[in-house]
């Protein structure tokens, strides 16, 4: 993997799966909050899986778009953008209703010391949303974060683990949940909450905050001891093709890969791939207690994800050293105390 154009590109090739799923889907297909990291590509990803299966259907993405060069780039990629403070509910009100919306707006960066922004945008926002689009099939993105801390014998919350969030992040996002559920149960809208732990995108992830650690001869952060991760891809993937699952009250889907990553297995790869000696910040062996997802009922659904984790990890060591850029966002995975 040696350049973003050849990474968005892999990013946005669809599944032949998805290609069919669009041919039997009705309605066009809304994105909010598609600026953000995950949101770009799976735009393109829509598009062309809409075009592949030779029907005629619209993308549209909304965000503040602080930054104009998204916004070009998915107007040429064919996508329609809106700009819209979702915080706002008479905004929210002037947005097209849509057959199909995925939801991706969010916070959680910055989440101490700021807990009131986070708040509004994971409970305000999520209750402007379903009562707009409360005749819409909505993915409503959200995190594995609301389960409880466990250690990697247990092989992970499945979805009938009830949640036990940490910190005040955690909590409102069970909080964003909870408005969706209501407004399934209210409204009778269909809604999959897609609860997602973590996303590769080479440019930012897991695999990248460690990686950039042993590039940098710095002590890998070893707080944690285990993780999970899915490409970004295969996860934009699930969740277009989760809108099918979509029901009322609503559902609930963990997506994530299939193996229990340890921390000092892949620093101890990267450190390899990479030609540097790996050392850590305390003993390599981490916390018992980890934010873990078991997506058993994902992989019975969809098949396992296409990019396995030693793939990944030679890629991301590939991209370091190919002098590959980063999106400078960590992704906190080394957190356990619930401060974001």
């Amino acid at each position: 993997m040696r350049s973003e154009q050849e990474l968005e590109e892999l990013l946005s090739t669809p599944s032949p799966a998805l290609i069919e799923m669009m041919k039997r889907l009705d309605g066009d297909l809304m994105i909010l909050g598609i600026a953000g990291k995950m949101g770009l590509t799976m735009g393109r990803r829509a598009a062309r899986a809409i075009e592949l299966a030779g029907v005629k259907k619209k993308v549209v993405g909304v965000s503040r778009f602080s930054k104009p060069a998204d916004r070009e780039k998915l107007e040429a990629w064919g996508i329609e953008t809106i700009p819209c403070d979702l915080l706002d509910r008479e905004q929210v009100r002037k947005l097209p209703r849509v057959a199909n919306v995925v939801f991706m707006a969010g916070r959680k960066f910055g989440t101490d010391g700021s807990e009131e922004l986070t708040w509004a945008m994971n409970t305000l926002v999520p209750g402007n949303v379903v009562e707009h689009f409360k005749a819409s099939r909505i993915v409503a993105f959200s995190t594995g974060c609301v389960y409880p801390l466990v250690g990697p014998e247990t092989g992970g919350c499945t979805e009938a683990v009830l949640p036990a969030p940490v910190g005040e992040y955690s909590q409102s996002c069970l909080g964003r949940e909870r408005i969706f559920q209501h407004g399934a149960k209210a409204f009778g809208t269909k809604v999959l909450l897609f609860r997602l732990n973590y996303a590769i995108d080479l440019r930012y992830g897991v695999l990248h905050d460690i990686a950039r650690q042993v590039w940098n001869n710095e002590p890998v952060t070893d707080s944690v001891g285990h993780f999970n991760v899915i490409w970004q891809g295969d996860a934009n993937d699930a969740a277009l093709r989760s809108l099918e699952l979509a029901a009322s009250p609503a559902a609930v889907l963990n997506v994530t890969g299939p193996e229990t990553a340890s921390l000092r297995s892949i620093a101890e790869q990267l450190g390899k791939l990479m030609g540097r000696e790996v050392r850590y910040a305390h003993d390599g062996l981490g916390s018992g207690s980890c934010y873990l997802n078991n997506a058993a009922k994902m992989a019975d659904l969809f098949g396992y994800p296409s990019v396995p984790l030693a793939r990944m990890i030679r890629w991301q060591a590939e991209w370091f050293k190919n002098g590959g850029s980063s999106l400078g966002k960590p992704t906190h995975f080394e957190v356990n105390n619930g401060k974001f």
